[in-house]
Formats: C-alpha cells, sequence, structure tokens
C-alpha cells in the first residue's frame, strides 16, 4: 500500500498521520471489510507510513535532537491483517525477519506483553507470552510483562486499540551487558535499549465514555520505526549516523563551515535541523503551509524551531533551511517521488516563512535575554509579548528558557491566549458551534428552521427575543434570511405584519439558531409575520459565490494543485479569496485565470446542488474538503460540471454560470507567508467597473486626440514629458549655478574661517550636494559652506555643509555640525567630514540653523 499524506485529507479530527493505522481506521471499525483494488478485497497488507508526531499523546518533539531516536517525522514499517491472521503468526513471522533473514542477535532482543489492567478490566496476555515461549528461540528470561502505559496500544483519546507485544533490542557492548542484565532497561528510556517493533493486536473501540467496546473482528497492525532498524542493521549507536539523515546532515554542515561530530551544542542543532526539514518538507507536500492557526501553526512552531537553533548555534543569519529540501527529494526520490515534483515550490514557502521570521528574531533573542536577566521565572507577559510581538512560539520560549534554567509562567500566558481568542471572536458575535449566552424570552415554543435555499420570502413566528445595551435579536420559527458563514456574509431584509416594518441589519448562527440583529422590537410579537431577504442583494452574493468556486478551479489549474483554501469572502459588491501559494500570481497567470472563469460563465453550466451525500461518496467524487470544517455523515455538494468544480459548500449559488454575467480581477496581494489573495467582482459591480475604464479611455483619447491608437498617443505624450524635464532640470540647475555664484561672493569672517551660507530655490537634496562639491572644488581652503532649501508642497527642509579640509584639521566637521543643525529644522543627518547633509520639516528654523553656524565654528575652532 502506498503511503497516505501526512496531512490528513478527509479526517479533520487528526492534526498530522501520526501511525500506520490512520488509514485503515474505517476497517478496524468494521464499516470496511478489507482494502478494496483492482475488484479483489484484501485481507493483508505492507506499507511504509510517513507520520509526524509533535502535538497530544505522541510527541517527541523535546526529545528530538538531543537523543538519538526520537523523531518528528518518521517511516513507519507496517504488516498488517484484517480479520485475517492474528497473534501467532505476527510473533512468528517477526521472530524469522529480525533474527533469520536480518541476522540479528536472539540474545540482545526482548519481548513484552501487556500485563492486564483493572480499571479497564482487562486481564493479562498470557497467550502472547506463550506464543513467544513456544513460537520462537527468545530466551525465556527476555519475555517481559508491562502495564497499559507501555503494552495498550491507542491512537488517541478514543478508537480502535488493543495489547501490544514489543521488540527491544540491547546495542550495549559485551562488558556493559554482562554488569547489567538488558532485561533491567527494557523501557527505561535508555538509548542503547530500545524498542524497535510494535505488534499490536486491535481488539477493542475506545468510546467516548472512557469504555472499550470489542470490535467485530480482530486485526493486527505491526509498526517498526524504519530510521530505528537502519541504525540497527547499520551498526550504529544514533540514528542520526545513518545514511538516512547525513546526506541532510553534511549539506548543514558544509552552509555552517562546521564538521559534524566537534561539538555537542552544533551536533544536537544539526540533528535538530535535519529532523526538521524532513517534517516541514512532508507536510508541506501534502498540503499544509506554515500558518497561525491549526496544523499550519505546528509547521509554523517546527520550522521556527530549527531556524533558532541554526541562529544560536551555526550562525545562521541568512535563509538555510530552503537549501535543504533538494537533498532530501534526491534521498527519496524512488520513495516518495512525489516530493521531487515539488521542490520549487516546497523551498519558496520554507523561504517566505524564514524571511519573515529572521525579520524579528535577533530582536526576539536580544529581549529574551533582558527579560530573563537575574530571574528564575519569566513571565506569562512577557511570554505573550515574544509570541505577539516577536512570532515566537511558547515551545520554543520554553525550549530557549529551560537552555538558561528558567522556567515560563504558561498558566498565566495560555489566560492572554484566551483573552486574545475572545477578542478576535467578539467581532463575529457568536460562535456556529456554540450556544449563545443571551437571556432569551421566549414568544412560542419549537425549533428555528432555515429555508432560504428555496423560500426568499415566508410566513413564520417569532419564537423569542432578546435585547441588551448593543443589539436586539429575534429567533424565528421559519427563516429564508442566510446567516454569515463559510465567508458568505448574511442577508439582509424586513420581518412585517401589517403596517409594522422591522429591517434586519445582521443574521449570525449559534447553536440557538439564525439570531436575526434588527433595528426595532414590536411591542407585540406575536402572529404570523412574513420574513422578506432583500433578494436584489442576495442574486449579486450568490454571483460571486458561484464565481468563487469556477475561480478556485481555475486557481488550481493554472498554479497547480497544491493551491488550497485559506480564507474568504463573498460580499454583494465583491469577493476575497486567500489561498496557499509560493510567490506572486503575475499578470499572465491572472489573465489565463480570468479567462478561463468567463469561459466557465459563458458555457452556462447548470449548477447541480445535493443537500443529503453520504461524505464517503462525495470523497470518491473529489470534492473539494477543507481542513477544520465538521462535515456529518450527510453533505451538501455544489458541482459546476462534475470535471471542473466540486465542492463541499452550505452556501447559496446562481442556478447557471451564465448568471455571473462577468468575472474580473481587481487586485493580487500577499496574506500572509505562503498565502496569496486576490479580490474580484462579478454581476453588475463588474459592469459598472468596465463602464468606467471605458469612460476613462474616452476622456483619454479626447485630450490626446488619438482616437485609435491610444497606446501611441500615450507613448508621445511620456516622451515630451521627458524632454521638458531635461529642460527644467537644466533650467534649475542653472539656476542653482547662479545662486551658489551669488553665496560665493558674500562670506562673512568668523573665527578666522569664511563662512558662506544661502538658500537655493527649488533645490533637491541631490543638487545641494552638487553644489557642495562645487563650491569645495572653488574654494579649496580655509572655507565652510551651508546650503539649504525647502520644498513648500511637503513641507521639508533640505540642509548642506562643506568644510575644507584644512578646517578640518582645525576640529570642524561637517558630519557632527550638520547633525545638531538637522535637529533645529526638525530632522537630523550626517555625512562625512568633508560634506554632509540632512533633512527636516520646520522651515521656518532656516535662519535660526544659519545662526547656530556660527556658534559652532566658534566653538570648535
Amino acid at each position: 500500500m502506498d503511503s497516505a499524506p501526512v496531512v490528513p485529507k478527509n479526517d479533520p479530527s487528526l492534526l498530522f498521520t501520526n501511525a500506520g493505522m490512520n488509514q485503515f481506521k474505517p476497517i478496524f471499525l468494521g464499516a470496511q471489510e478489507g482494502l478494496k483494488s483492482d475488484g479483489k478485497v484484501w485481507k493483508r497488507a505492507v506499507d511504509t507510513q510517513r507520520c509526524i508526531r509533535v502535538s497530544g499523546k505522541h510527541n517527541d518533539l523535546e526529545e528530538v535532537g538531543h537523543d538519538t531516536y526520537h523523531h518528528t517525522l518518521f517511516e513507519m514499517l507496517g504488516n498488517w491483517s484484517f480479520g485475517d491472521y492474528f497473534k501467532e503468526q505476527a510473533i512468528e513471522w517477526a521472530w524469522e525477519l529480525l533474527v533469520d533473514e536480518w541476522g540479528l542477535d536472539p540474545d540482545r532482543l526482548y519481548a513484552t506483553v501487556f500485563e492486564g489492567d483493572d480499571s479497564d478490566d482487562l486481564p493479562a496476555d498470557d497467550e502472547s507470552a506463550k506464543l513467544w515461549r513456544e513460537k520462537t528461540t527468545i530466551d525465556q528470561g527476555h519475555i517481559l510483562k508491562f502495564d497499559k502505559k507501555d503494552n495498550f496500544w491507542e491512537m488517541g483519546e478514543t478508537g480502535p486499540c488493543g495489547p501490544c507485544s514489543e521488540v527491544h533490542v540491547d546495542l550495549r557492548s559485551d562488558e556493559e551487558r554482562k554488569q547489567k542484565p538488558g532485561a533491567e532497561l527494557v523501557n527505561m528510556d535508555d538509548p542503547r535499549v530500545m524498542e524497535i517493533w510494535n505488534l499490536v493486536f486491535i481488539q477493542f473501540n475506545r468510546q467516548d465514555d472512557g469504555s472499550l467496546v470489542k470490535l467485530p473482528a480482530q486485526h493486527v497492525d505491526t509498526g517498526m520505526g524504519f530510521e530505528r532498524i537502519c541504525a540497527v542493521l547499520q551498526n550504529k549507536t544514533s540514528n542520526y549516523d545513518t545514511d538516512v539523515f547525513q546526506p541532510i546532515i553534511q549539506k548543514i554542515a558544509g552552509l555552517a563551515g562546521k564538521k559534524y561530530g566537534e561539538t555537542e551544542e552544533a551536533d544536537i542543532a544539526m540533528r535538530v535541523i535535519a529532523d526538521h526539514i524532513r517534517a516541514v518538507s512532508f507536510s508541506i507536500m501534502d498540503g499544509a503551509s506554515p500558518s497561525n492557526e491549526g496544523r499550519g501553526y505546528v509547521i509554523r512552531r517546527i520550522l521556527r524551531r530549527a531556524i533558532r537553533y541554526g541562529w544560536d548555534r551555526l550562525d545562521f543569519k541568512k535563509p538555510f533551511m530552503s537549501e535543504l529540501v533538494p537533498v532530501l527529494a534526491k534521498q527519496f526520490t524512488d520513495v516518495f517521488p512525489e516530493l521531487d515534483g515539488q521542490v520549487e515550490y516546497i523551498q519558496n514557502v520554507i523561504l517566505a516563512e524564514e524571511k519573515s521570521f529572521l525579520n524579528t528574531l535577533g530582536q526576539g533573542i536580544e529581549l529574551f535575554k533582558s527579560m530573563i536577566k537575574g530571574k528564575e521565572k519569566l513571565s506569562g507577559d512577557d511570554a505573550f509579548k515574544l509570541h505577539d510581538t516577536y512570532g515566537f512560539p511558547i515551545d520554543l520560549t520554553e525550549l530557549m528558557a529551560r537552555e538558561k534554567g528558567v522556567e515560563v509562567d504558561t498558566d498565566r500566558f495560555d489566560e492572554l491566549m484566551k483573552e486574545q481568542r475572545k477578542r478576535a471572536r467578539s467581532a463575529g458575535k457568536f460562535s456556529a458551534s456554540k450556544k449563545s449566552d443571551l437571556d432569551w424570552k421566549v414568544i412560542k415554543g419549537g425549533n428555528s428552521e432555515f429555508v432560504g435555499y428555496d423560500e426568499f420570502s415566508v410566513e413564520t413566528s417569532i419564537l423569542a427575543f432578546a435585547e441588551n445595551e448593543e443589539n436586539k435579536i429575534i429567533l424565528l420559527e421559519h427563516t429564508p434570511f442566510y446567516a454569515e458563514s463559510g465567508g458568505q456574509v448574511a442577508d439582509v431584509g424586513t420581518i412585517s405584519k401589517g403596517d409594522q416594518v422591522i429591517r434586519v441589519t445582521d443574521v449570525q448562527i449559534s447553536d440557538d439558531g439564525h439570531l436575526h440583529y434588527v433595528d426595532q422590537l414590536p411591542e407585540d410579537l406575536s402572529g404570523v409575520w412574513t420574513a422578506t431577504i432583500d433578494l436584489n442583494r442576495r442574486q449579486e452574493i450568490e454571483k460571486h459565490h458561484s464565481a468563487t468556486h469556477l475561480m478556485h478551479a481555475a486557481l488550481r489549474d493554472v498554479l497547480g494543485d497544491h493551491v488550497a483554501q485559506k480564507g474568504s469572502l463573498v460580499a454583494p459588491d465583491r469577493l476575497r479569496f486567500d489561498f496557499s501559494h509560493f510567490e506572486a500570481v503575475s499578470q499572465d497567470e491572472l489573465n489565463r485565470i480570468e479567462r478561463q472563469v468567463n469561459e466557465k460563465i459563458q458555457e452556462n453550466i447548470p449548477l447541480l446542488e445535493e443537500r443529503s451525500v453520504p461524505i464517503d461518496e462525495a470523497r470518491e467524487r473529489g470534492a473539494m474538503m477543507l481542513f477544520g470544517e465538521k462535515y456529518g455523515d450527510k453533505v451538501r455538494v455544489i458541482t459546476f460540471d462534475p470535471d471542473y468544480s466540486v465542492e463541499l459548500c452550505g452556501g447559496t449559488h446562481v442556478p447557471a454560470t451564465g448568471k455571473i454575467g462577468y468575472f474580473r480581477f481587481t487586485d493580487e496581494s500577499s496574506a500572509a507567508a505562503g498565502i496569496r489573495r486576490v479580490e474580484a467582482v462579478t454581476g453588475k459591480v463588474a459592469d459598472q467597473l468596465l463602464r468606467s475604464e471605458k469612460e476613462q479611455l474616452q476622456k483619454a483619447r479626447a485630450v490626446l486626440g488619438s482616437q485609435k491608437d491610444l497606446v501611441s498617443g500615450i507613448e508621445s505624450l511620456i516622451e515630451k514629458n521627458r524632454e521638458l524635464e531635461k529642460e527644467l532640470n537644466k533650467m534649475l540647475q542653472s539656476r542653482a549655478g547662479d545662486s551658489l555664484d551669488q553665496i560665493l561672493e558674500n562670506g562673512i569672517d568668523v573665527s578666522g574661517v569664511k563662512l558662506f551660507k544661502g538658500k537655493v530655490d527649488g533645490a533637491d537634496m541631490d543638487t545641494l550636494k552638487q553644489l557642495g562639491y562645487e563650491a569645495l572644488e572653488k574654494l579649496k581652503t580655509n572655507s565652510v559652506i551651508v546650503l539649504a532649501s525647502e520644498d513648500t508642497e511637503q513641507d521639508k527642509v533640505y540642509l548642506m555643509a562643506a568644510v575644507t579640509d584644512d578646517v578640518i584639521q582645525k576640529g570642524l566637521k561637517a558630519g557632527s555640525m550638520v547633525s545638531k543643525l538637522g535637529r533645529i529644522v526638525g530632522g537630523g543627518g550626517g555625512g562625512q567630514p568633508n560634506l554632509a547633509t540632512a533633512g527636516g520639516r520646520f522651515p521656518d528654523k532656516i535662519e535660526e540653523a544659519f545662526k547656530k553656524t556660527e556658534e559652532l565654528i566658534s566653538a570648535e575652532i
């Protein structure tokens, strides 16, 4: 079987694929009979699964790089039985592979079995112990029993689980083994006596309440760490010394100008970086980019952790991680060839993140040092500042603190994070997954139902209302109003009865139902009301939402399958769409996307809306799904041509693409590192944009007198403008030269030095500098020149001071003098001893600066 992606595509409950069994969960739970392929159902399989363990129950992050055998990303070699063979064959074949095929010394191997657990009412796994004794040649004293922590495997808080039997290997020297039996070091975190294979016998399903339910069939899930077994077979005491990691480590060492093995501090950094580049690269390859939430934030944390190690211990002050990706891809060409196909994209995503973090890393480290100086504990407020201002993930701050023997007040940090999230949520009024905290006044019993996919105006009843200082809210029995969700803004409209008209200004959703924010509450809310949405507005929203789907498909077609939605806004007057991409979208690419969307609009593709599609069927049909969205067993699928755009969506759409009218991009920009943002308009707004541009072109033609070739007219105008600018510059330079000659005719004596000062109208800073050099060339000795100019339109002042060499020898320098003059005119400056400049914003202070010049000369000469 091929490896599943490390980013689970159809399991929002799982942050990363953390075990080989993740993709086989439906089989273990009885939802599938076995693996279906080529018309057959397979009961046995083998694979190598790339896994990431960085959070939750399976979290090895802190050990990575510091010990020799833990990793964030690793390959899990597995053999599987789906209701076929069980304990006997698994144990017998494990021994055959390790001892007979690979030649491991049986005297160095230990097998552990489950000792039972009273809290779960589970007996000891005596069956496995017996099989080890009778089906293998293992030393009877090497069969050990351990508790649930070590020998009962669970994927997480819930799900398939069961007792397991682990194989450990003792890699110590013969002398060490004689002094202390390996049995005393099994499961004691000794890197030389480590687990290499886990035979899991999946028999139960852990429920939400913690109870265990027997599965319909018994399965085998074995997991062997590829990196560990390589170290064993290559006679290495460290996974990092094998050919799995050495190519990357040697590349890091070369970039750093160091040798691996010289100092432990540098070696740890190289190991951390070598490990982390694997996790980051494969995550990006499989669809997760660094971001501020979810698995994207985990990737950001891992990447920034590696960057910090490089900065502190290997003196990498410029981006370096992206340069490791080609080495990694070459290693995996024959194993996971899809990595080699995305090298450039992965490099660009990593490079963008490196540049972003390196901008603040140095400042953050220096601030951290000042924060902990003389302290034993870093405050939560300081930790939050490092996170909020400098981008330091809390686990990075904790790592740096541990290295200095300092604690971190994580409780206070967590409080501040909760407050920040609360502030971020407040603008949204209510979460779609939580009960509102409103004090409802009930008018009529019943549940709220949304009917807005089919009805735009309905007769309904008011179930309840609530109000506070800021809002008045109504809950309707039936509502056509779409509540803000999925990026689509809410409907607005009216709720009326007779001559009473209540305006609905916003609609949010909570578990209570659709919350209608209204401008007033009538005294009598009983009876039958008519709820009507603003249909024209809804139709413009629908055009933008359907166009978003067409555009999403076009983005993936033109830019690549790595494009994934990262956020959106669908409004009546525009759409905004954030997506993963490593560089600016070129104008040519935007044009191609725009053309493709408009072609689909012109095809007038009818909408296929399906409201109760089994989620497995939607997946099989390739429907676009977003991580973080919670999908039930039945989903709503929006299709515009099954071969073009199929997405899970709760929004409202046009009945056919022709209704959109026209699509036009209005902007493309960066939303975050590795995330681009496009904005576009459709329908009436796009038509208005086109009309406005046409009017501007017509006016331009009228001004230029060119009705046919507008481009030639503009080029001619630009060329004429350049010629006029040249003539103007010549005139200004001539005037400035005249001004300089006049100034040089009126010098005054100050402490035996000739001072020449004056204003040069219309001169910019470059012109003043040029005049300064001309003055020095003319005067040569015993002179100081100070010139000023003002830009009246921008309220700016330009100053220039020049000093001849002999005056410099007397102690007066232009740079020192002009910095003091700059402060007088509201700015500052500096430069060389013989010529320097300054800028300011107080033109009325020029004469005061000239007067100060005389004082400075007298003080220095």
